[in-house]
């Protein structure tokens, strides 16, 4: 398997540069929106010592908020970075394979029929992620499995899982709450209890993927090689897809579905960290991907005020290009995109 190439920028400036800019960002998020607040406005709060309205709007409103913009980016560039090593397909994301659409219809179900189990909602997100990304294995590992294959495979099997969803809420009009929101991807109107149950399947799955790095390290340079180093390449390819589908899932559970974070943060981290080392490409990802969602919903709701876009639209207009250029990139180098 070809690898994208060596970087050139040392870990100890990458990381802390990726992680400053998440930060600021988060900041700027508590203090942008329509009400403006000031920085030692916002820091009161968080401290404790504000209070009126201002700490209200930080505490109930927009920590909630940047908290699961900051998550939901972390989990699905991570997820992305996965699913990307794993299939060595630079086209593959969780929202192009099917892994956010089969957790969008596990979500609703789990909405739908069980609408007082809350915390369960980011485990059947997961299981839904899964049953996406396995089913689009299958069908590409009958067909060939090019890259090519696995895209549209995962554009039919998105299609499938979305009549899903809409099938759902024609029977449970009242499922979903917000479902724009939830279709496009959003954090508007977020809660920390709805955040919660998502972090910790988040933080475990993503310390699983840190575990198996190096296990990653081998795979990228081929099955066979793999094999003859005595790795198990086929169950760590499902072990790692796993922990991805995870990743997205919980993300989805919240944040809805979410395009393109998956896409293009480890795209981005890549030509600046290189795929020399798994752990570090995933750490870039991570912060990348958190940094890249929180932006991205700022402009969603500074741009028009007083009115406000689902940062997914935001996302999208920036995504959508953003593939078509990787598609024609694949077609120049005369690849099987």
């Amino acid at each position: 398997m070809k690898r994208w190439r060596r970087s050139s920028i040392p870990t100890e400036y990458l990381i802390p540069a990726l992680g400053t800019l998440a930060v600021l960002s988060a900041l700027l998020s508590l203090c942008l929106g329509a009400v403006p607040l000031g920085p030692g406005e916002v820091l009161s709060a968080l401290a404790g010592r504000g209070s009126g309205a201002a700490a209200s709007i930080v505490l109930y409103a927009r920590l909630p908020r940047t908290c699961g913009c900051l998550l939901a980016g972390a989990a699905l560039a991570a997820a992305g970075t996965v699913i990307q090593g794993v299939l060595g397909n630079p086209l593959a994301a969780p929202n192009v394979i099917g892994v956010n659409a089969g957790a969008g219809l596990c979500t609703a179900l789990c909405a739908a029929l069980w609408p007082a189990w809350t915390a369960a909602v980011p485990f059947a997100a997961f299981l839904g992620a899964l049953g996406g990304v396995l089913l689009v294995m299958a069908i590409g590992a009958r067909t060939g499995a090019s890259r090519m294959t696995l895209v549209l495979a995962g554009v039919a099997v998105s299609g499938m899982f979305s009549a899903g969803i809409d099938a759902v809420l024609a029977f449970f009009p009242d499922a979903l709450n917000g479902y724009t929101d939830f279709r496009v991807g959003g954090v508007a109107n977020l809660s920390m209890s709805r955040v919660a149950p998502a972090f910790w399947v988040i933080l475990a799955a993503f310390l699983l993927a840190l575990s198996l790095a190096g296990e990653m390290d081998v795979l990228l340079l081929g099955e066979e090689t793999a094999r003859s180093l005595g790795l198990p390449a086929r169950r760590l390819r499902v072990i790692l897809l796993a922990l991805a589908a995870a990743l997205a899932g919980a993300a989805v559970s919240f944040a809805g579905l979410l395009g393109f974070v998956g896409l293009i943060a480890p795209h981005m981290v890549r030509r600046l960290a290189g795929e020399d080392s798994s752990a570090r490409l995933l750490w870039a990802s991570a912060l990348g991907g958190a940094a890249l969602l929180t932006l991205c919903d700022i402009l969603a709701r500074t741009l028009f005020a007083p009115y406000e876009l689902p940062v997914g639209v935001v996302l999208s207009l920036l995504g959508g290009p953003f593939f078509l250029w990787l598609l024609l990139r694949q077609k120049r180098r005369g690849g099987h995109a």
